[in-house]
């Protein structure tokens, strides 16, 4: 069973947002041995939308629609799909009522424009959307089966579980069985990725597909079997054979960020951490306490940004300040001793550094980080330089304190990516 997707605005194509829609919808039919062929976003344009739904007509069997059902003007796809298979437009006076109700129960009044979202294509099987006013609906046009759902995210993942996955197994059947997992790994640039996986997944049954969100790189093992209990160990044995070629630069599974990753590891282990960022500024703090329940081992932290604030807060000594200057090794040792003792903590980590785009000096260039690591009796720290943007450079240098954080839980060496420099 072919797929394709279908994603519908004028925000889609000029950029204005970000197209997840695709991302999600495509998961979700893999997770039902279903993979997308074809993804396609269009314009708020009739003409170009008639093509896009007669195209998936000729190749697909399922065509999930995202967008176009609101009750403005440029909401167009009921139209453009009737249009493109001459169907006539059919007011659905129970959907209408519904409307209708959610106005009254928010205290506002109905416009006109609003009927139109009652409106469907005659024989179309209409989808009811418990989150918001624009019903979805399905229609069956030759061998292909057509769900549209509107394009708010919360309101497509709702009717997109509730509504259109249950028709869909409905309607697959038996068939071959398609399983894939993502694993997530940093440290280590997707072409060093590929070539150290170079005889891994080389058979027309098994894949792996590499995907760079930085800064990590993402691998998706993919195995095809007769059943899903083939598939299945197929893939238990694809996974742990480049688990154990990776080792600990692979930190998660699925959804798992790193700092989820850590929390449950410090958890865990009932150990607790405190940060001191500089260059950071609270990024590593704000990502720990991303997590549910991170009061568990998240004591606090400092930002401290000025040599003041480095003295006063953590007790870095002046002369170390003067002599060294705050991007020094000197320094960032001396934070993450001092945010540990401060914080009474297992483990105390700190950064400083020059994220730009200016501040940099022959000795002390722009994108220079020191990084350090404290627990009872040792401290860790190393330098890198990162040629990169300020948002990125930020970012970069939380995720190496966190793997740290990590690979110490780990017993593991603490390293920088591969690619950086030092």
């Amino acid at each position: 069973m072919k797929a394709e997707i279908l994603t519908i605005g004028d925000e889609v194509m000029r950029g204005e947002i970000v197209d997840t829609n695709k991302s999600f919808l495509a998961d979700r039919l893999l997770g039902l041995d279903i993979e997308t062929h074809f993804q396609t976003s269009v314009r708020d344009d009739p003409p170009a939308m008639i093509d896009a739904f007669k195209r998936a007509a000729s190749r697909s069997q399922i065509a999930l629609v995202s967008g176009g059902l609101g009750p403005t003007r440029d909401d167009l796809t009921t139209d453009a799909l009737a249009e493109a298979f001459g169907l006539e437009l059919i007011l659905d006076e129970a959907s209408l009522e519904r409307i209708r109700s959610l106005f009254h129960a928010h205290g506002r009044e109905m416009t006109e424009n609003n009927v139109s979202q009652a409106r469907f294509p005659e024989g179309a099987e209409i989808l009811p959307n418990p989150l918001g006013t624009a019903p979805g609906f399905s229609i069956a046009q030759g061998m292909t089966r057509f769900f549209c759902l509107p394009g708010v995210p919360n309101e497509m993942t709702r009717m997109m579980d509730e509504q259109v996955m249950p028709r869909i197994e409905a309607a697959r059947g038996e068939g071959p069985a398609v399983r894939a997992r993502l694993l997530r790994t940093f440290g280590m640039g997707e072409s060093t990725l590929d070539d150290e996986l170079k005889d891994i997944a080389a058979s027309g049954d098994v894949s792996l597909g590499f995907r760079t969100s930085f800064p990590d790189n993402y691998l998706r093992p993919l195995a095809r079997a007769a059943t899903a209990e083939q598939a299945e160990a197929t893939l238990d044995r694809i996974c742990d054979t480049i688990k154990q070629r990776l080792g600990p630069l692979i930190y998660g599974e699925g959804e798992q960020t790193l700092e989820a990753v850590v929390g449950q590891m410090l958890a865990e282990r009932g150990m607790t951490i405190a940060v001191a960022e500089s260059c950071t500024g609270g990024l590593i703090a704000t990502r720990i306490t991303n997590n549910p329940g991170s009061s568990a081992y998240f004591a606090g932290g400092v930002v401290s940004y000025s040599n003041a604030a480095k003295s006063d807060l953590l007790g870095v000594p002046a002369a170390a300040l003067e002599e060294h200057g705050a991007v020094s090794d000197p320094v960032v040792r001396a934070m993450a001793e001092g945010v540990r003792e401060r914080f009474g903590v297992d483990i105390g980590i700190a950064t400083t550094g020059i994220s730009g785009p200016d501040g940099g000096t022959a000795s002390k260039p722009v994108g220079l980080i020191h990084i350090a690591l404290a627990r009872e009796g040792a401290v860790y720290a190393d330098s890198f330089v990162f040629r990169m943007e300020r948002t990125r450079h930020r970012l970069l240098t939380s995720q190496i304190a966190l793997d740290w954080i990590r690979r110490t839980l780990l017993g593991v060496e603490l390293v920088g990516p591969k690619w950086t420099r030092r």
